[in-house]
């Protein structure tokens, strides 16, 4: 065993890297919800996302038009569930489940013809001066566009709800979609605008899996990816400012768990894979003591009376 061989700066970096990917799906979740809509499907509209993404960045040579087709296959996917749940009133938490085991038979069937092929690389943003700094710099500034664009998207998604009147309405929908109604909001627009940004975002997350932090394609690679993003929605008590701190810990939990892996610490390699998981777990039972109080209307199904 080796510790020493434990580069912090490094393993905050890939801390980073690490917790892009749930915190973009999270942050989409996190706007559905808060519309009154549980979409479980985030698991199946991730690895759809990874695969749209990987397929054309691989045959356009462009990492950022499978970004761009990740966030399209995202939402095309979560149209599916809008049309379930907005027009068909169908249950929430069933048609959730089925998007999630379309999305990964679809992703299945469409990536069999990538898998061992390298997608081409994404290159990391140059910033003069900051990523000289010492420490600093090798840790913040040294990264690709999409760990900014996640950090963006938290003070984009905070700034949204708490003071637009576009947030004001999304979250009157979310607490009582029938008061909202009377005043005259659409609330299944609103919903369904709330979903399809949900599913590009969950999209985009799996995209960054499959061409950033894992390059290849590989059959269910978020391996569970979705489930976390979902469960730190609940974490953060449906604010945007502590996904971004859940999502760190989840990604910090993961990259120490890989490097005491390679510093041959003597623990059984299945408990140390396990932990990020339990760590979520535990989390989420400390901060249900907290009672914290979702939006009223979460997962209840809407239906205009007049």
């Amino acid at each position: 065993m080796d510790l020493s061989s434990i580069n912090p700066i490094l393993l905050l970096a890939s801390l980073m890297v690490a917790a892009t990917p749930i915190l973009i799906a999270a942050l989409g979740e996190l706007v559905a919800e808060r519309a009154g809509v549980l979409n479980l499907g985030v698991e199946g509209m991730m690895i759809t996302g990874a695969i749209c993404g990987f397929a054309v960045a691989v045959e356009t040579g462009s990492p950022l038009l499978g970004f761009l087709a990740a966030a399209v296959g995202g939402a095309l996917l979560s149209s599916l569930f809008a049309l379930l749940t907005q027009f068909a009133l169908a249950n929430q938490v069933a048609s959730g489940l089925a998007l999630t085991l379309f999305g990964l038979g679809l992703s299945s069937l469409m990536g069999q013809g990538y898998v061992g092929v390298k997608p081409p690389p994404t290159a990391k943003l140059d910033i003069p001066l900051l990523g000289d700094i010492p420490v600093l710099g090798p840790i913040l500034f040294a990264h690709d566009l999409m760990v900014y664009v996640g950090l963006a998207l938290v003070l984009a998604v905070w700034a949204f709800l708490k003071y637009s009147r576009g947030g004001l309405i999304l979250r009157a929908v979310g607490e009582n979609h029938e008061a909202a109604h009377a005043l005259g909001y659409k609330v299944v627009r609103v919903r369904v605008m709330a979903i399809l940004f949900g599913g590009a975002c969950a999209g985009l997350g799996g995209a960054y899996i499959s061409l950033v932090r894992v390059p290849q394609w590989t059959e269910g690679m978020t391996a569970g990816a979705g489930w976390i993003a979902l469960a730190l929605v609940v974490f953060a008590s449906w604010k945007a400012g502590r996904v971004l701190l859940g999502a760190y810990l989840f990604g910090g939990v993961t990259v120490l768990q890989l490097n005491l892996q390679a510093a041959g610490v003597d623990i059984p390699v299945e408990y140390l894979s396990m932990s990020p998981y339990l760590i979520t777990i535990l989390v989420l039972v400390i901060m249900s003591a907290d009672r914290a109080r979702a939006p009223a209307s979460l997962g209840r199904i809407f239906h205009a009376s007049g």
